[in-house]
């Protein structure tokens, strides 16, 4: 049977992943029973702003609420407001959104439902400091955390702690009305204390545990944010809460839920798929070596599966800074590091996105790449050193650019290797 061509299939499996993820697609079979009082929406995220709207064309009853989404990612709505913020490093913006939702849910009854809408992006936007330290002190560890190579939930943790919202915090201020949090999940293994750095989930995680992590990756921190800290003011709510008991976490979305829609779009194509797993973390340039590997041995030997095939895998890698200067995000990192290994194996065609559309602070969603990416550009090891993929694949007109998708499940990458005479 005739195939799609490979660079048009890695597309339509992005494509797949990103519209399973789609607020308008996974909302409206979780809404909750309309409350005897007041129905309150709030919410942080990239997606917060598809969410509202979702909500309110599937609300049948009166509504009321604010939410903050990311610069660019807004969409209209009639009777909840969306703000918007800075991300990843938090702003002014930010916090006074953190505050109007505080205000929000202030003053609550038991009768009162607290529609909480929550998606990955959440953490930088919901950046209320706490006692003691500065946005711009929030704003330095932020800067820390992106370059250092710390996972997402070590930089979670951290960013609950120095929070007056994350963490719990913002169910707290819901109480005693009845809250429902959904979800769409983009971090490893759905922790539902990760996503957003919890700020609707009980945490395990303590403060010696976030001084822990900055002092493993060495992080220059402001001494404000050493000495809160080393202090632990005020830990944290942990498991047992009763403040908690009214309190509903779904997941609405999730990375393995994108992972599926693109396999269910490879098979249709003719391609054998195969998920990895949807939780990998690690430094990109790893993470890119498994993958060429795991390439190299499908093509070689046909194992883990046989070509025509597809390996699909999600999560979220880091990058460490090394070069000055450079542009990108994990996903071309990833990517780049990748064609560097495969050195132009045939058959082997790749795409990694971040299904936000948005690859770091780039306007690409991430790139793609083939047999032939290092032939039309040999100097991949140079853009490599310098951290400056961006770049790279902008030369070779190879990025994937789309805007903001409104949703946001983490990574997604896919590896096509043709079989037989495609090959």
């Amino acid at each position: 049977m005739s195939r799609t061509a490979p660079t048009q299939l890695l597309h339509d499996m992005f494509d797949a992943a990103v519209s399973a993820a789609q607020p308008d697609a996974c909302i409206a079979a979780h809404l909750p029973p309309k409350p005897i009082g007041r129905t309150v929406v709030i919410g942080a995220g990239k997606a917060s702003a598809a969410m509202a709207r979702a909500v309110e064309q599937n609300w049948d009853g009166l509504l009321e609420g604010v939410v903050v989404t990311r610069y660019g990612h807004s969409v209209p709505t009639q009777r909840i407001e969306v703000l918007e913020a800075s991300h990843p490093v938090p702003d002014q913006a930010g916090v006074d959104a953190s505050k109007r939702i505080l205000e929000a849910v202030s003053n609550l009854s038991e009768d009162d439902l607290v529609l909480c809408l929550i998606s990955g992006g959440g953490s930088a936007l919901l950046s209320l400091p706490a006692d003691g330290i500065t946005l711009a002190d929030k704003q330095a560890v932020t800067a820390e955390l992106l370059s250092c190579g710390a996972t997402i939930t070590e930089m979670n943790c951290v960013r609950k702690h120095l929070s007056a919202i994350k963490g719990g915090r913002l169910a707290m201020a819901c109480h005693p009305a009845r809250v429902v949090a959904l979800t769409i999940s983009d971090v490893p293994g759905d922790d539902l204390s990760s996503i957003a750095s919890g700020a609707t989930v009980v945490d395990p995680t303590t403060y010696a545990d976030a001084l822990a992590i900055i002092d493993k990756y060495q992080m220059a921190v402001p001494k404000a944010v050493r000495e809160l800290l080393r202090h632990a003011p005020d830990e944290t709510p942990k498991p047992g809460d009763a403040r908690f008991d009214k309190v509903e976490n779904i997941l609405i979305a999730t990375p393995q839920k994108s992972l599926e829609a693109a396999a269910a779009a490879a098979r249709e194509a003719g391609y054998t798929p195969m998920i990895l797993s949807d939780r990998i973390e690690g430094e990109a340039r790893d993470v890119a070596l498994v993958h060429a590997a795991i390439a190299q041995q499908v093509v070689s030997h046909g194992q883990p599966v046989s070509a025509p095939a597809v390996v699909l895998s999600g999560g979220e890698t880091t990058v460490t800074i090394r070069g000055k200067g450079g542009r990108g995000g994990r996903n071309t990192e990833f990517l780049l590091a990748m064609a560097v290994a495969l050195n132009g194996l045939q058959g082997v065609h790749a795409i990694a996105c971040d299904t936000d559309g948005i690859d770091g602070s780039e306007d690409n969603a991430g790139a793609v790449i083939g047999p032939d990416t290092l032939e039309r550009e040999p100097d991949a090891k140079a853009y490599l050193s310098a951290n400056n993929a961006y770049a790279y694949f902008e030369t070779l007109g190879d990025l994937v650019i789309r805007g903001p998708t409104l949703t946001n499940v983490n990574d997604f990458r896919a590896i096509l290797i043709e079989g037989g005479e495609n090959a």
